[in-house]
């Protein structure tokens, strides 16, 4: 019996993992192109991009954290660091596809691995310590 528990334990960790790198995934996804249709018709300086793409990677990565770990009550660092890997790895091969197959490994996915997972973290403290407080 308590093989069965620990067995249904690993598939909702598991669960919650995929659930928070779609949910990031696709707000992100909204973001992006919202984002897109402003630059359509506003001139905005080359320079304000990459910092609007970190703020919507990283509102994307808390919004599925939240979103994902609803139910969860502990280990809330360790699996927003795993949300936030997922969510890079996951929107990495979704752009790369969506620029001509383009897999570039360069030292901005390094920084976006770094970037994501520490997000995803702190993520995951708030998402398990907001249920606390309650």
């Amino acid at each position: 019996m308590e093989n069965l528990n620990v067995k249904n334990e690993k598939n909702n960790f598991i669960i919650t993992i995929c659930k928070g790198g779609l949910f990031s995934l696709c707000f992100s996804l909204i973001l992006i192109l919202i984002f897109a249709f402003i630059l359509r018709f506003i001139t905005i300086d080359d320079s304000v991009i990459s910092p609007v793409v970190s703020i919507i990677k990283g509102t994307s990565i808390l919004v599925g954290t939240l979103l994902a770990m609803k139910n969860i009550k502990e280990m809330g660092f360790i699996t927003g660091l795993i949300i936030g890997l997922t969510y890079i790895i996951i929107s990495f091969i979704c752009f790369s596809i969506l620029d001509s197959f383009t897999f570039e490994f360069n030292k901005t996915l390094l920084n976006d691995i770094i970037f994501g997972t520490i997000i995803g973290g702190i993520s995951g403290i708030i998402a398990v310590n907001c249920k606390k407080s309650k």
